[in-house]
């Protein structure tokens, strides 16, 4: 009789066993199987918006490269046209970003070496568009570089007086041309500091954007070193790996500028119902509904941890927070939580942040740039044109709190 108990007290024992190990491997699987859908949901790339795909960081290869024309140091201006001919880097800097004064040591090596190698070669052609000869005698006046044989164009920002000491001090002459804010950084989808280009001869994004001082020296090294740009090594490769692949991904946009995107790219303006939006807070508070800030005055500030400019905002987010706690600020951010904890921990910021998952919500709010912002009356509509830059954002806070305290008088 014992042993009849303890038979089926054994037997029983191992059913519980191996049912539980059945439920554990189902559950393993399962939890894959959602693991798997997150990191897909991931990685899936945002629209493209030409094709109904989702918003790429950055421009597509093959791409034409946005033009401008900005002033130089020197008063002069200089249009991207006026360098066609040639590949060039196509370098995004700020006098304030740490990161971009650690790399200027650098970039004044890769440019003695890249004019010793020149110098050592044969004489190359004379570019396919002739660079303006008063542009020329202007820019030897001023001991700038008119960038005929420079292989980086800087787009800084700043005043000229900063940028010439600056730049003069590393004994840099390569061309800087003076942007007032990130307004051309904002075309080219180039939201930090350092960050960049390579451009073809013909005028053509080259190479992905790179982004941060190692993946800017990377793109300068490999074309010092060989002479020739990512896009000419690429060639050859393309040629026996993956060319049919590439030439339709360029197809795909060939024949394609800016000028007929229909995603909205300068911003909302005033008296637009901001969009509404629901994202989970950094804080793990839970998630965020703009909706949920109705009857409140909102700042809306769009920014990213690997900017520059976003950086030496947010303590003056969190002064102006801490001062006006009527005026609800809200920043809207991107990139991967840890970064984002990182940045808000090391400037103690006490407003609230929310995360995008890439440019979602900046898309409805019609720029892909950092840092701008918007100010939202108690109905939820925008009361100012987008603000973009730290001083832009700074000047339409002090404008706000101007703005309550006449209102406030008119009450009385």
């Amino acid at each position: 009789m014992l042993l009849r108990y303890m038979i089926l007290a054994l037997a029983l024992a191992w059913a519980v066993i191996l049912a539980g190990g059945w439920l554990g491997w189902q559950l393993l699987r399962q939890n894959g199987r959602i693991l798997l859908r997150l990191d897909e949901l991931e990685k899936r790339p945002n629209e493209v918006e030409f094709g109904g795909e989702d918003e790429r960081e950055g421009l597509p290869l093959g791409s034409d490269a946005p033009e401008f024309e900005l002033p130089g140091l020197a008063g002069e201006r200089k249009s991207l046209t006026q360098f066609r001919g040639q590949p060039l880097l196509l370098l995004f800097f700020n006098p304030a970003c740490g990161f971009c004064r650690d790399l200027l040591p650098k970039l004044a090596g890769l440019s003695l070496r890249s004019s010793r190698r020149e110098e050592a070669q044969t004489e190359i052609p004379p570019p396919k568009s002739e660079i303006d000869q008063s542009l020329v005698t202007s820019a030897a006046a001023s001991g700038e570089n008119t960038g005929r044989n420079s292989f980086v164009l800087i787009i800084s920002s700043g005043d000229a007086g900063t940028n010439r000491q600056l730049f003069n001090e590393h004994q840099l002459s390569c061309p800087v041309l003076l942007q007032k804010e990130a307004e051309v950084a904002a075309t080219y989808k180039a939201n930090g500091t350092p960050s960049g280009y390579l451009i073809s001869a013909e005028g053509g994004i080259a190479s992905e954007l790179a982004i941060g001082a190692e993946a800017v020296l990377k793109l300068l090294e490999r074309k010092v070193e060989t002479g020739r740009t990512n896009a000419e090594m690429d060639d050859g490769l393309l040629s026996s790996n993956g060319a049919a692949r590439e030439e339709r991904r360029v197809d795909r946009f060939k024949n394609r500028s800016l000028a007929r995107s229909k995603i909205k790219r300068d911003g909302l303006k005033a008296g637009t119902p901001a969009p509404d939006f629901r994202l989970p807070r950094l804080d793990g508070r839970g998630e965020l509904a703009l909706s949920d800030l109705r009857g409140r005055r909102v700042l809306l500030a769009f920014s990213s941890p690997s900017c520059g400019p976003c950086n030496a905002l947010a303590p003056e987010l969190e002064k102006f927070h801490r001062q006006h706690p009527e005026l609800e600020v809200v920043m809207m951010s991107k990139g991967e939580p840890k970064e984002n904890r990182a940045k808000l921990k090391g400037h103690g910021l006490t407003f609230t942040v929310v995360l995008q998952q890439q440019w979602e919500i900046s898309r409805r709010y019609g720029m892909f740039a950092t840092p701008i912002a918007y100010l939202l009356d108690e109905q939820g509509v925008i009361a100012a044109d987008v603000a973009v830059g730290v001083e832009p954002i700074l000047a339409l806070l002090i404008d706000a709190n101007s703005r309550a305290r006449e209102r406030e008088q008119a009450l009385r």
